[in-house]
């Protein structure tokens, strides 16, 4: 049975309470439930995990490797300026894809621009927490 690692960074913690008109109404704990339940519906497995703390989250992608058959990761603001977790992406071999639940590009001008998407296999933007169920179908595809 196929396995997928999906992290979450900064803030992502705060969904349902931080800019509900832009994230949603929706908490981290509802995406989990839903994207849990639809990958038990499509035969394979979900780990969660979020951090504030960008070495935790190169931690848990560095640990992805030979664990896991690919990876989703909403970086959250990391997207923008982490070259840290793009190094770290960019030595997996498993695929990847980054996923944002608003899209960035309708924002502000400096969330245009992702460090990220050079190494990862795709980016989805703006379809809310449907990205993720995208991304593991891409991922399941592979």
């Amino acid at each position: 049975m196929n396995a997928y690692l999906i992290l979450n960074g900064p803030n992502l913690n705060a969904l349902g309470q931080r800019e509900p008109d832009v994230y949603g109404h929706k908490t981290l704990a509802d995406l989990e439930k839903e994207i849990k339940a639809f990958a038990a519906s499509r035969g394979f497995e979900v780990t969660f995990r979020q951090s504030n703390h960008e070495g935790a989250l190169i931690d848990w992608i560095q640990e992805a490797e030979g664990k896991y058959q690919g990876l989703v990761m909403n970086p959250g603001a990391f997207t923008h300026y982490s070259y840290a977790i793009r190094d770290a992406l960019a030595s997996l071999s498993i695929p990847s894809v980054e996923v944002h639940i608003s899209n960035v590009h309708k924002r502000e001008a400096f969330r245009h621009q992702s460090v990220l998407a050079p190494v990862m296999n795709g980016q989805i933007v703006g379809l809310g927490f449907h990205g993720y169920r995208l991304a593991l179908d891409y991922l399941e595809s592979l």
